[in-house]
C-alpha cells in the first residue's frame, strides 16, 4: 500500500509538471497570436473570442487514445464517457461563463498592447485567491498573502499611467475601455478557476485525467456556442472572407493565424484545469501570473512594444510575488516532512494492511 501511494504521488507530480508546461505554451502563445490577428488587420472581437475555445474538437484525439488504452486493459465493457450528469451540467455553466470571459479578454487585447494586458491579467490572482477562500476554503500563509498583494499591485501600477503606451491612433476612451474590460476578464476568470476546483470536490467520482479532458471539451463547447451567438448577431461569419483578403500578411496566413490561435488556446485551458486537478485553483492562478514576464518579453520582441518605467515596476512586483509564493511553499513542505517524520517515530507502522486513502481531485489516475 505504501508503494502504491508513492507511485500515485509520483504520477500526480509528473502530471502537474506536464500541465504546467502545457499551460506555459497556451498562456504565452495565446495572447501573442491573438494580438497578431488584431495588429495585422483583424477587427472582429467576437470572432477572436470564439477562437479562444473554438479548437475544442482537438480534444477528441487524446480522448480516443485514452479510450482504446482503457479498453485494452478493461475489456469491451469499458465506458466511452466517464462524465456523470452533475459534472456535465457544472461544466456547461462554467463553459458559458468562460465564453463571456473570452469576449471581455479579446476586447482588452484588441485595445491594449500585449505587455500591458498581460500585467493587468496578473490581477486575476487576487480575485482567484478571494473566490478560492469562499468557495473551496483555501488556506493562506504569510508568503501566499504577500504574493497575492504584490501581483495585484503590479497591475495597479499600470492604472496610474493608462495613457503612456496607448497604441497610435486610438482614443483615450477606447484605451480605458480596453483596460477595464481586461480587468473584468481577470475578475471573472478568477471566479472560474475556484469553480472548477469546487466541481472536482463535489463530483462524487474519481477525477482522472481522462475526465479532465472531457470537462475541457464540454466547457469549451459551451463557451464556443456562447461566442457563436455573438458572431451571428454581429455578422462576423459573413465578414471573415473579406477580412482574410484584406489581411496584411495575406489570405493564407490569415487562416494560418486563425487555426493556430484555436490550437494554442486549447493548451491554455487544458493546462489551467489540469493544474487545478493536480494541485489547486490558487496554484493555477499563480502559474498564469508567473508566466507574465515571458509574455512581456515576447511582446516587446515581436511587436516592438514600449517598455516604460511603470511596466518595469509592475514586472519586478510580479517576480517578487512569484518568489515569495514558492519560498513559502518550500518552507511549508519542509515543515510537513518534519512533522511526518516525528509522527512516524512516535507511531511505528503496523504490520496490518492499511487502506490507501487519497483525495480524488488531487490524484488523477488511469491517464
Amino acid at each position: 500500500m505504501e508503494e502504491e501511494a508513492q507511485v500515485s504521488n509520483t504520477l500526480r507530480k509528473a502530471l502537474l509538471i506536464v500541465n504546467c508546461f502545457i499551460l506555459a505554451i497556451g498562456n504565452c502563445g495565446g495572447p501573442l497570436i491573438m494580438r497578431l490577428y488584431f495588429v495585422k488587420g483583424g477587427k472582429r472581437i467576437w470572432f477572436s473570442s470564439w477562437l479562444e475555445t473554438g479548437g475544442w474538437p482537438i480534444n477528441f484525439i487524446p480522448l480516443l487514445i485514452s479510450y482504446f488504452y482503457r479498453r485494452k486493459k478493461q475489456g469491451p465493457n469499458t465506458k466511452l464517457i466517464l462524465m456523470n450528469y452533475r459534472i456535465f451540467i457544472a461544466s456547461a455553466v462554467i463553459g458559458v461563463l468562460t465564453g463571456l470571459d473570452d469576449y471581455l479578454y479579446a476586447y482588452g487585447v484588441a485595445k491594449l498592447p500585449v505587455s500591458t494586458s498581460a500585467i493587468v491579467i496578473a490581477s486575476q490572482l487576487g480575485f482567484t485567491a478571494l473566490f478560492a477562500f469562499f468557495l473551496v476554503k483555501q488556506k493562506f500563509n504569510a508568503f501566499s498573502i504577500n504574493s497575492i498583494v504584490l501581483l495585484t499591485l503590479g497591475s495597479g501600477v499600470l492604472a496610474l499611467h493608462t495613457s503612456s503606451d496607448r497604441p497610435e491612433g486610438e482614443s483615450s476612451k477606447m484605451y480605458i475601455m480596453g483596460f477595464l474590460m481586461t480587468l473584468a476578464a481577470a475578475a471573472l476568470y478568477g471566479l472560474i478557476l475556484p469553480m472548477v476546483e469546487l466541481m472536482y470536490m463535489k463530483a462524487k467520482q474519481a477525477i482522472t485525467y481522462t475526465l479532465v479532458l472531457e470537462i475541457q471539451l464540454v466547457m469549451c463547447l459551451f463557451a464556443t456556442a456562447f461566442c457563436t451567438v455573438g458572431m451571428i448577431v454581429n455578422r462576423d461569419f459573413q465578414a471573415i472572407p473579406r477580412e482574410a483578403k484584406a489581411y496584411e500578411l495575406g489570405e493564407k496566413k490569415y487562416y494560418l493565424v486563425v487555426v493556430w490561435s484555436g490550437i494554442i488556446w486549447q493548451f491554455f485551458f487544458l493546462g489551467a484545469i489540469g493544474v487545478i486537478a493536480c494541485a489547486s485553483s490558487l496554484l493555477s492562478g499563480i502559474m498564469i501570473a508567473v508566466l507574465l514576464p515571458v509574455t512581456e518579453v515576447f511582446a516587446v520582441i515581436f511587436f516592438s512594444e514600449k517598455f516604460q518605467a511603470e511596466k518595469g515596476v509592475a514586472l519586478v512586483l510580479s517576480l517578487w510575488g512569484f518568489v515569495s509564493y514558492f519560498y513559502g511553499e518550500i518552507k511549508l513542505e519542509k515543515k510537513r516532512k518534519k512533522k511526518m517524520s516525528t509522527n512516524d517515530e512516535k507511531n511505528p507502522p503496523s504490520n496490518e494492511p492499511a487502506e490507501l486513502m487519497m483525495t480524488p481531485h488531487v490524484a488523477p489516475q488511469n491517464c
